[in-house]
């Protein structure tokens, strides 16, 4: 599996914003959907707003690979599920640190219901 380079790493969590495009069945790129994106330690995650109804997230967990840009980035990407509730339960710090002056925006982000959209974001190899 390959990781981020450390300098990859924090310009993309030091973005406020993340633009992704999951893949469709044709392999093609979907529009860009704009996001918020977490960093905890070496790992990024983000999550759907909607919950399992956005579009997005449906396409990127079916899909599991896509493209994202921040932070002057841009690079291909594995969509990982997370369902472990230790990582949850940081990912949701990470969103209250980094979002926490958009209360009527974190609090939804931190909910059970985008809690089971979870998605760790890896560079493909």
């Amino acid at each position: 599996m390959s990781t981020w380079s450390p300098e990859t790493l924090a310009r993309i969590a030091g973005a406020d914003e993340l633009r992704i495009a999951p893949r469709r069945d044709d392999g093609t790129l979907r529009a860009p959907t704009t996001i918020w994106v977490v960093r905890d330690g070496d790992d990024l995650y983000v999550r759907s707003w909607r919950g399992t109804a956005g579009t997005w997230w449906n396409a990127a967990r079916t899909h599991r690979t896509g493209h994202i840009s921040a932070g002057g980035v841009g690079t291909d990407v594995i969509f990982t599920p997370v369902d472990d509730p230790a990582v949850n339960e940081r990912v949701d710090s990470a969103y209250r640190a980094k979002y926490g002056r958009y209360s009527g925006y974190v609090e939804p982000m931190v909910s059970d219901q985008a809690r089971a959209t979870t998605l760790r974001l890896t560079p493909t190899p």
